[in-house]
């Protein structure tokens, strides 16, 4: 007989919710953004601080926030005493990065859409907070597949963390050797697809209670 729900699972739910309404966010927010044009910008420059699509998107995206924080700390708590090192590290760190995320993000929004560091909040968005985030997302994924690799029970997860490397690593890589009119393709590989999707696969293992029953601590 499987164990009955608790609150804890419930919230990995939450997981879902932060990917459907980021997801949301970027599809409908264009809409208040006359000339948008998704192929060639960045998802950031609809939520840049002077940009027309700035309230809808904020409105849009505050279950992404909100349900993305409550998500990743109920996955934190369960597997705390769980697991081996690298996995447990890997989910800790991505609970960081995207805590750094939402509240670097949010406190420093973009001032314009389409601006590359020409004011303070620009030099504090690009050059102080997207780097850290870039590389704890890059570690914690890479410990997830390391961890998750050594136990049978979580090639899945390291399987689903390797594709979203693989995401991450492309974003990037691709917005530097693809042509302008290409930037905003490759770039929702990072967020969207990878670190949102991958929250969203942790929801799902919290929910289904796949990450609190396998009590060892391997060294």
């Amino acid at each position: 007989m499987k164990p009955k729900k608790t609150l804890v699972h419930w919230l990995g739910l939450l997981g879902i919710v932060s990917f459907i309404s980021y997801g949301a966010a970027v599809i409908f927010a264009p809409l208040a953004y006359p000339g948008y044009d998704w192929m060639s910008q960045a998802v950031s420059d609809l939520s840049a601080a002077t940009a027309p699509s700035f309230v809808l998107w904020t409105r849009l995206s505050v279950g992404y926030g909100v349900a993305g924080m409550v998500c990743i700390m109920m996955v934190c708590v369960s597997i705390r005493g769980k697991h081996n090192r690298c996995l447990r590290l890997g989910m800790y760190l991505f609970g960081v990065m995207f805590w750094v995320s939402i509240i670097g993000f949010g406190l420093f929004p973009l001032s314009e859409s389409g601006t590359g560091g020409t004011t303070l909040q620009d030099i504090v968005h690009v050059y102080v907070i997207t780097p850290p985030v870039v590389i704890l997302s890059i570690a914690s994924y890479t410990l997830v597949m390391i961890g998750g690799f050594r136990k049978k029970r979580f090639v899945s997860l390291a399987v689903c963390a390797t594709i979203a490397l693989v995401l991450m690593l492309i974003g990037p890589i691709g917005m530097g050797l693809a042509s302008p009119e290409y930037l905003g393709v490759f770039q929702r590989f990072s967020n969207l697809i990878s670190v949102n999707g991958f929250l969203a696969t942790l929801g799902l293992y919290l929910f289904m209670g796949k990450l609190e029953d396998d009590i060892n601590i391997p060294t």
